[in-house]
């Protein structure tokens, strides 16, 4: 079969995740066992699954040279989990090439002025590759600090259930037992 047939077309479009960085995710804590020990992701973790998502590398036909990422929503920034003391040792540096101008500030600060968007979103700013796509890329990222946001509407659904919240394997599987018994 040629490579140009198929769900291409589809696969080209553009769907909306939510995550959210409060809740407790199993494939992406540091913790593994036992399952009530499962933390929420921290921040490197989910910044990495949010750049890949934003990439379009989760797709079958990712080429690094189109733009074929996702739109991810991500809320409750506000309670970003990072590990040991990195929210009071990290640095974040900024330089505006004159001499004797280089600012820094820490990520305790930069959540207490700007929240944990900024954050979230330097970290998945340095996780993208550095080239003509990024800014296009990373303005598909929404982040929020609670979880209102405006983008609920658009949000992968099956079922009517949210794609990721409780009880959205069922709603799946509901679905493909109705096919099978169709067929």
């Amino acid at each position: 079969m040629s490579q140009t047939l198929g769900l291409t077309r589809l696969a080209y479009s553009r769907t909306w995740h939510q995550i959210s960085a409060s809740t407790p995710h199993l494939e992406l804590s540091t913790i593994k066992a036992p399952a009530s020990a499962v933390t929420p992701p921290s921040l490197g973790r989910l910044a990495s699954r949010i750049a890949v998502l934003l990439m379009g590398k989760h797709k079958p036909i990712w080429d690094p040279s189109t733009d074929c990422g996702d739109y991810v929503v991500v809320t409750n920034c506000a309670a970003l989990y990072t590990t040991g003391k990195k929210k009071w040792r990290k640095t974040y540096y900024r330089h505006n090439t004159r001499p004797g101008s280089l600012q820094s500030v820490t990520m305790d600060v930069l959540m207490e002025k700007h929240g944990g968007a900024e954050v979230l979103r330097k970290a998945v700013s340095g996780m993208l590759p550095k080239n003509r796509l990024r800014d296009k890329r990373l303005a598909r990222l929404k982040a929020f600090e609670g979880d209102a946001h405006p983008y609920k509407e658009n949000i992968v659904r099956f079922a009517g259930t949210v794609v990721g919240a409780e009880g959205w394997e069922s709603a799946v599987q509901a679905i493909r037992d109705a096919d099978k018994s169709r067929i």
